[in-house]
């Protein structure tokens, strides 16, 4: 194994914006705790990004505290990987005024989550809203990550950061990391529960969509036991059974099996048997998590002491970057 200098970088972050799912499990979570073996591994809070929405302050505070303890209960390991809370290290929010200054107006106004957002707030469509891939990129420029991992709705955050990149240094000289994509090699696109169309989210109305990564064990079954299925009978993969296809992408997310070894096990059974065993099988495995995140939790010193010392580790390596940034634009240090 090579030593941990040698490791390849990657970083990724994850907003504190309520209840994570089991979509946000199965789709990136789960990898990390695999990833932090295998590179050198940054991981955030990115509180930063959730103002773009007005929040409490009381509820983002705690969401703040929770998020972070989940990310210590999934089995992320501080001795392995920097954890650690977004708005504490002061560098993200100036590196993104540096390159805010280096951005196009008309790139900005070309992301579509602006516009997905905007019409979902219209009545709050702050700058920061329009603005926060620069944020965003400064947040994976500042650690020189080789990769960031990226789902489908994040490729063109990723693109821009590392346009925003090549464009400083061409301009300026070499500064910044222009990191690729990372497909891991395992995760699921997981659709809700109630509309196997949409992907499952916490901002859905109905809360059978989806399940919470913290639900307990009784939640958990009852909601898949919920689960829309579809027309006629067999449990095997098909456009026309969105409902069952679903199903059978979160079972073989969590025990490994292919769509075609699922399909075997359940061959001769019912909708009903197959939405059971999904829910036990994800409550077993959700369990361990909610024991550690509960006891967690519940050490608000530790939990704090661990994501001071988690900023101290982030800043070290972002000050370097920001600094040699601000020197080449011709700042005084």
């Amino acid at each position: 194994m090579c030593e941990q200098n040698e490791k390849k970088k990657v970083l990724s972050c994850i907003q504190p914006s309520g209840m994570l799912t089991l979509g946000n499990y199965l789709g990136a979570l789960k990898n990390w705790v695999y990833m932090q073996n295998e590179f050198d591994c940054t991981f955030a809070v990115a509180d930063l990004h959730a103002i773009t929405v007005r929040q409490e302050p009381s509820k983002l505070r705690s969401q703040i505290y929770s998020t972070y303890a989940l990310m210590l209960a999934l089995g992320l390991d501080p001795n392995k990987s920097t954890l650690f809370i977004q708005s504490q290290v002061p560098e993200h929010s100036a590196l993104s005024w540096i390159l805010s200054c280096n951005t196009q107006f008309g790139e900005m106004a070309r992301m579509t989550q602006f516009k997905d957002k905007s019409a979902k707030h219209a009545d709050n469509i702050n700058v920061g809203l329009f603005s926060y891939p620069v944020l965003m990129a400064a947040d994976i420029l500042l650690y020189k990550p080789d990769f960031v991992p990226v789902g489908a709705d994040q490729k063109q955050h990723l693109e821009i950061a590392r346009d925003i990149a090549e464009r400083f240094n061409r301009i300026y000289g070499d500064v910044f990391t222009v990191p690729e994509a990372y497909i891991p090699k395992t995760g699921a696109r997981v659709m809700s529960l109630q509309d196997p169309e949409k992907k499952m989210s916490k901002s859905d109305e109905n809360a059978n969509s989806w399940v919470a990564i913290l639900d307990d064990r009784d939640t958990v079954i009852r909601k898949f036991k919920r689960a829309v299925t579809d027309s006629g009978s067999g449990i095997y993969l098909s456009d026309d059974k969105k409902g069952i296809s679903n199903l059978m992408t979160i079972y073989g997310a969590v025990t490994g099996k292919s769509y075609d070894e699922i399909t075997k096990e359940f061959e001769g059974k019912g909708y009903g048997d197959f939405k059971l065993a999904v829910g036990e099988t994800v409550a077993d495995e959700l369990a361990p998590i909610k024991a550690n995140y509960d006891k967690i939790i519940s050490d608000k010193a530790e939990l704090e002491r661990l994501f001071r010392e988690g900023a101290e580790k982030a800043e070290k390596v972002a000050r370097k970057t920001y600094f040699k940034a601000m020197k080449k634009v011709g700042f005084l240090l």
